[in-house]
C-alpha cells in the first residue's frame, strides 16, 4: 500500500503485521533475514517452543507473564503473533485502507482487528488496533504496539548503528526511580538517561569494561504522560514520531505508557568460525511499544488502541514533537537592522508552506509573513529574515499545507530585542 511518500508492506499470514515502511528511500523496521519467505503456523511453534521472530509491527497483550491467566505467557504458540489473520480492502483513492481480523486466542480470549490507512497527501499513516472479547465472561486486557525498528549500520549492515536513539517525554512526577523503571537488563545501563524533561536511549552506548566486550540490552518503561515516543537515526536524519491518545484517570500496566526494549550486543568471539560457515545476519533492533490503557471488556465488548505515525528527517537531534513535526533545534527569533531573523532546526510531517505569525505585547496578532517551503524528505534549517511590523514582540512558526490547512505550530517565542548601541 503506498502512496507518493511512503510504501507500507503488510503480511497477514504473519501475525497480521506490517512487515515494512519505506519513506524516500528509507526502510525503519527490522526484518529477520534468517526467517525471510517461512511460515511457521502456532502449532509448530509451541511445538518447538520456539518464537519465530519475523520482526516487523504487530499487536501484542499486556500485561506479560505467567502468573495466572490474566497474563499473557507470550508469542511462543500466539495465535495473535503467529497465526494467519484475514485481509480485507476498506478503501482505495484519496484515503487507502485495509483490515486484517486473527482467529480468536483462547489463551487470552480475545481477537485482533488491525485498520491501517494512508492518505494522498502526506505519508502520516493512522492504525486502529482493536481487541474484542469473545468469551462469556469478563476480560481485563492492554493493548500493545510492538514496533521493531532497525539499527544496524546503513554502511555496513554487520555493524551496529551507534547513532540511532529514542526519545519520549519524561514525567516529571514519574512513579519510577529516575523517571524510568529498568526491567530487564542492567540498571545502570549507560544507553538510558533523563535530560531537559525527555528520556533518551542511545542503542549501542558503551559502559565500559573490557575491549570487545558483552553489551547488555534490555527492556525500560516510562511513564510518559505526553503522547509521543520517537526513534531517530542521527547519521541519516530519518525519524519516526509516534502519537498516541493518553488518558490521565487511567490505569497502564504497570504504570507504563511506553517501553523501550534493545536487543544485546554480543562479545566478540574467541575463535574465528570456519571460512565455510555461513553467514548469520545479526539481529540489531530498538522496539518501540506504545501501551493502551487497562481496559475491562464485557462479553462481547471492543475496545481500539489508536496511533498515528508521521515519518520525517531532520538533524541529529531532537528535542520535542508537534503536531506539526519535529523539532531538533527550537525556534528562535532576534530583532536586527535587517529585519527579525529566525532560527531553527526541524522535521516537518506534512508538506507545505512555512508562515510566521507576529504578535504585540498585548497578545494580538499583527501580520503574517511566509518564510520557507518544506517537506518530510528534507531536513528544515532554517535560517530567514523576514520584515515584521516594528511593534512585534513574539513569533508563531506554523506549517500550512497545500490545501491551506494549518497544521500547527513547530514553536513560538519571545522576540530578543536589538541590542542598543554602547554610549561612547
Amino acid at each position: 500500500m503506498s502512496n507518493r511518500w511512503v510504501t507500507l508492506t503488510i503480511v497477514p499470514q504473519l501475525g497480521g503485521r506490517l512487515m515494512q515502511v519505506r519513506f524516500g528511500d528509507h526502510d525503519y523496521l527490522w526484518v529477520n533475514e534468517r526467517l525471510k519467505g517461512q511460515y511457521f503456523p502456532p502449532a509448530v511453534s509451541a511445538a518447538q517452543r520456539t518464537w519465530f521472530n519475523y520482526g516487523g509491527d504487530k499487536i501484542w497483550p499486556m500485561p506479560e507473564g505467567n502468573d495466572d491467566e490474566q497474563h499473557w505467557a507470550g508469542a511462543v504458540g500466539s495465535v495473535l503473533d503467529g497465526g494467519e489473520y484475514s485481509f480485507e480492502v476498506l478503501s482505495q483513492g484519496e484515503t487507502c485502507a485495509v483490515r486484517m481480523v486473527s482467529p480468536p486466542d483462547p489463551q487470552v480470549g480475545l481477537t485482533y482487528t488491525r485498520e491501517i490507512a494512508i492518505g494522498a497527501d502526506s505519508p502520516e499513516i493512522r492504525f486502529n488496533a482493536i481487541m474484542t472479547n469473545v468469551t462469556g465472561h469478563p476480560l481485563r486486557w492492554s493493548a500493545q504496539s510492538v514496533s521493531q525498528y532497525d539499527v544496524t549500520d546503513p554502511k555496513n549492515p554487520a555493524e551496529l548503528n551507534r547513532d540511532f536513539w529514542g526519545f519520549t517525554p519524561a514525567n516529571p512526577q514519574s512513579a519510577y526511580l529516575n523517571g524510568y523503571h529498568v526491567r530487564t537488563g542492567s540498571a545502570s545501563n549507560a544507553a538510558y538517561r533523563v535530560r531537559d524533561g525527555l528520556f533518551t536511549l542511545h542503542y549501542g552506548e558503551r559502559s565500559g569494561g573490557e575491549p570487545g566486550g558483552a553489551e547488555q540490552g534490555g527492556e525500560v518503561w516510562i511513564d510518559s504522560p505526553d503522547e509521543w515516543v520517537a526513534v531517530l537515526d542521527g547519521g541519516t536524519g530519518y525519524a519516526m514520531i509516534e502519537r498516541f491518545h493518553y488518558d490521565r484517570t487511567a490505569e497502564y500496566p504497570g504504570k507504563a505508557t511506553v517501553i523501550f526494549y534493545s536487543t544485546g550486543i554480543p562479545r566478540t568471539p574467541r575463535t574465528t568460525p570456519p571460512a565455510d560457515a555461513p553467514p548469520r545476519p545479526p539481529i540489531y533492533y530498538v522496539e518501540a511499544e506504545i501501551n493502551s490503557p487497562m481496559i475491562l471488556l464485557a462479553p462481547g465488548e471492543r475496545y481500539g488502541l489508536r496511533t498515528e505515525w508521521y515519518p520525517t528527517r531532520l538533524g541529529r537531534t531532537l528535542e520535542t514533537a508537534t503536531y506539526a513535526g519535529a523539532v531538533g533545534e527550537p525556534l528562535t527569533a532576534s530583532a536586527t537592522p535587517q529585519g527579525l531573523s529566525l532560527a531553527g532546526e526541524f522535521g516537518v510531517f506534512f508538506a507545505g508552506q512555512l508562515v510566521t505569525h507576529f504578535y504585540d505585547r498585548q497578545g494580538l496578532r499583527i501580520g503574517s509573513a511566509p518564510v520557507a517551503g518544506v517537506t518530510p524528505l528534507q531536513p528544515v534549517r532554517l535560517a530567514a529574515t523576514v520584515q515584521a511590523p516594528a511593534q512585534t514582540a513574539r513569533v508563531s512558526l506554523h506549517l500550512i499545507d497545500p490545501r491551506g490547512v494549518d497544521r500547527g505550530p513547530l514553536g513560538e517565542v519571545m522576540v530578543i530585542p536589538l541590542a542598543s548601541p554602547r554610549p561612547r
